[in-house]
């Protein structure tokens, strides 16, 4: 069953509210379980972002290595400093 806004986006003729609607629907039973479950992948994302800031920061310089040693110390931080 389809919502009535996401038919209403549909109808108001502008692609990026029609492309909203459309992603939604081909994904609606995560979009449910996101919105009305209790659980959060915010740490999960928070990591995946420090990991982001490190590279860009890092970028040309030694690779892996280096890369490892920081996006450890950024770990200790964040458990000391929540």
């Amino acid at each position: 069953m389809t919502p009535g806004w996401l038919q209403q986006l549909t109808a108001a003729q502008l692609p990026a509210l029609a492309g909203l609607a459309k992603a939604i629907r081909e994904d609606q039973p995560a979009v449910v379980q996101g919105i009305t479950t209790p659980f959060s992948s915010g740490a999960n994302e928070g990591c995946v972002t420090d990991l982001k800031l490190q590279k860009r920061i890092m970028a040309g310089r030694p690779g892996v290595p280096s890369l490892r040693q920081r996006v450890i110390l950024m770990a200790l931080l964040r458990r000391r400093y929540p």
